[in-house]
């Protein structure tokens, strides 16, 4: 532990101890450059730290710290150090989650804090050794700070002398008051002043629609960003809860009213009615790596024979936002949009919605969920009871025979759930989820089988070796379903969850041998491929127009005849002719003809619109249009699942027909 000494130092330190404010500059100095330094170091496109954003970090600091003046000095500089140590953590925390997420640490997340400790390889892979310069100072200042709170006052100085001597108690708490009010006043003025005036010009809305968190951090920096999502918590959760106004949950119901309406039916409608269905939803299966090869090995064989008996979906959005698997899992069961921050399965699991497993065992099906993995992961054994699933296969019921990352291996829980099927009444619904394929794919030796050349030993190389082998595992898969007497009977959905949070564009330009622009970047890391095989392989062939997840559980209803106006869903059948918008949460969006990519202002003029027969940028208000719709279909999706508005809805239903 650093000590005392006597002489020059000892001299020296007491000469600083005289100036009371030397400790607390230096805090917000330290702190200054640590949030500059993670700043750059998330590499977010378009935002630079500008004069009006270090005036704002720096009233954020004061804001965190200024009651440290009201503290005798001991007190202050143990507390300026404690307020160190754990506003390091943040930003470092926040840093690492964003190299994963693109996003940010929020309330929500923190209620799913349990999911953390089982990212394990992934988040170990997510730090880097330049690092630990976010910690340098702890070096020096730990031991500095204990030595100076336990040393006995010996120093004539501040802590000392006049101070501690001749000048009053009173005298010496009014000042610490004063100072520390000022500091408020003035922490307020530089934080409150320029956010208020940046939301009524550029970021206007912002803080009443919260279309992005990162935008959110754009305007009031980390610690800002902090402080409003615990007021926003808090405002949607504790104390008296909001009630959305009458005149918008009518204005919702219609919405839904009309959606139903405008739902059709063709040749296709009920014409697999009583047909299994099995869905299989992929670990960051990504759309880019279907149909192509590397070395002149196929990456997916397996699944591009499939497309040649299967209805394929090449333009297919996997709509999730941070709840990443869980929102997968959610859009798709329900047709719903995902929330803003954090997941439905964790903040409204309890809430009612129109899901898969429900409306099918209304038809008589058995419905079932098969993931090898712990149950409470995602607060799954909580939302699949309210699914209503007649059982959750979770971890516990799986031999764990041959662990590959998370779990067992692809092809053991594809061979062991098939297995448990055999029990199963039918008709039946089989929601599968893999896991092997889950960052950061490691893959042991032996069942790597992908020359991947260039790409060996990088995670991208790891990622498409990873694939191939789920891609032997569906293959297995297939052949079982056909040995069990399950192919001609049902109807096999796959697609992917999410992406694969490798945003590095080199790798992918790299990969696909041409430049890519914003537009590509877009598609590749938001589609994932969508698969139908029905029993007969009809309907086979590529459909290339633009579909989302939120289309999946629409299109089931439509093989098996079950029609969607008794029940609140905001997407459509893929089989029907509708013309389809595709929402992300990022306020992305695309049709058949435009492909709108928001700036990280939050502006929609500052975005870019695409003409996709082009390729290239176009008038912005080609996209207009969609970016309204895509606005307001969010914010339905949002009212709907925080308001549990499908209670009320249900109160007073619709006939069936």
């Amino acid at each position: 532990m650093l000590t005392l000494s006597p002489g020059g130092f000892k001299d020296r330190l007491s000469r600083s101890l005289q100036n009371r404010y030397a400790a607390y500059i230096l805090f917000i100095i330290i702190m200054l450059i640590k949030l500059v330094l993670m700043h750059y170091n998330l590499q977010v496109k378009n935002i630079d730290m500008n004069p009006v954003d270090y005036i704002i970090a720096i009233g954020s600091l004061i804001l965190v710290s200024f009651w440290t003046f009201w503290l005798p000095m001991r007190g202050r500089l143990s507390a300026l150090m404690l307020l160190n140590l754990i506003l390091t953590g943040i930003i470092y925390a926040d840093l690492v989650f964003y190299r994963y997420f693109e996003d940010f640490i929020t309330v929500p997340i923190l209620m799913q804090a349990g999911q953390v400790g089982s990212l394990g390889e992934s988040i170990r892979s997510l730090i880097h050794w330049r690092d630990l310069f976010f910690f340098i100072d702890w070096i020096v200042l730990v031991p500095l700070t204990v030595s100076l709170f336990f040393r006995k006052r010996r120093v004539r100085g501040y802590m000392e002398g006049p101070i501690f001597g001749t000048t009053s108690r009173r005298k010496v708490a009014v000042r610490r008051f004063i100072t520390g009010t000022i500091a408020l006043l003035l922490g307020f003025v530089l934080t409150f002043v320029p956010i208020k005036k940046i939301s009524k010009t550029w970021a206007v809305g912002l803080f009443e629609s919260n279309w992005w968190n990162v935008t959110l951090y754009n305007v009031t920096g980390l610690i800002g960003f902090h402080g409003y999502d615990i007021y926003r918590y808090a405002k949607d959760h504790l104390g008296l809860q909001p009630v959305l106004d009458q005149e918008e949950v009518d204005q919702n119901r219609k919405w839904f009213d009309k959606q139903a309406e405008l739902s059709t039916t063709n040749a296709t409608f009920g014409k697999y009615q009583g047909s299994n269905v099995i869905m299989i939803q992929v670990e960051a299966f990504m759309n880019f790596i279907v149909n192509q090869t590397i070395n002149g090995q196929e990456i997916t064989p397996n699944f591009n024979k499939l497309i040649n008996e299967s209805m394929y979906y090449s333009n297919f959005y996997h709509q999730t936002a941070l709840g990443r698997t869980s929102d997968a899992d959610f859009v798709t069961q329900s047709s719903l949009l995902p929330l803003p921050a954090g997941s439905v399965f964790t903040r409204y699991p309890l809430h009612e919605y129109d899901t898969i497993p429900t409306i099918l065992k209304e038809h008589g099906y058995a419905a079932n969920v098969y993931h090898s993995y712990d149950s409470s992961f995602w607060n799954r054994h909580t939302v699949y009871k309210e699914m209503n699933y007649d059982r959750y296969y979770s971890k516990k019921d799986f031999e764990q025979d041959e662990m590959i990352g998370w779990s067992v291996s692809d092809e053991s829980f594809f061979k062991q759930s098939l297995n448990m099927m055999k029990d199963v009444p039918e008709p039946f619904y089989s929601f599968l989820i893999t896991l092997t394929s889950h960052h950061p794919y490691a893959l042991p030796k032996e069942r790597q089988q992908l020359d991947t050349g260039e790409f060996q030993g990088t995670m991208f190389g790891d990622y498409l070796q990873s694939m191939h082998y789920v891609d032997q595992a569906l293959g297995k898969f297939v052949e079982q379903m056909k040995t069990q007497g399950l192919w001609d009977s049902s109807i096999l959905i796959i697609y992917g969850d999410h992406d694969n949070s490798i945003k590095d564009k080199a790798m992918y330009e790299q990969f696909m041998d041409r430049p890519l622009n914003d537009l590509d970047m877009e598609q590749i890391m938001n589609q994932v491929p969508l698969l139908i095989h029905l029993p007969d392989g009809g309907s086979a062939g590529v459909y290339p127009e633009a579909a989302g997840m939120m289309n999946t559980a629409p299109t089931i209803y439509h093989l098996l005849g079950i029609s969607p106006e008794p029940y609140y869903l905001m997407g459509d059948s893929l089989l029907g002719d509708q013309k389809r918008l595709i929402p992300l949460r990022s306020r992305v969006f695309s049709d058949n003809e435009v492909f709108y990519i928001p700036a990280e202002t939050g502006s929609f003029e500052n975005g870019t619109c695409y003409n996709l027969s082009t390729r290239q940028p176009t008038d912005i208000n080609a996209c207009r249009q969609g970016h309204e719709e895509t606005n307001k279909l969010l914010k339905i999706s949002d009212q709907v699942i925080t308001y549990d508005l499908l209670k009320q809805y249900k109160a007073s239903p619709r006939d069936k027909k």
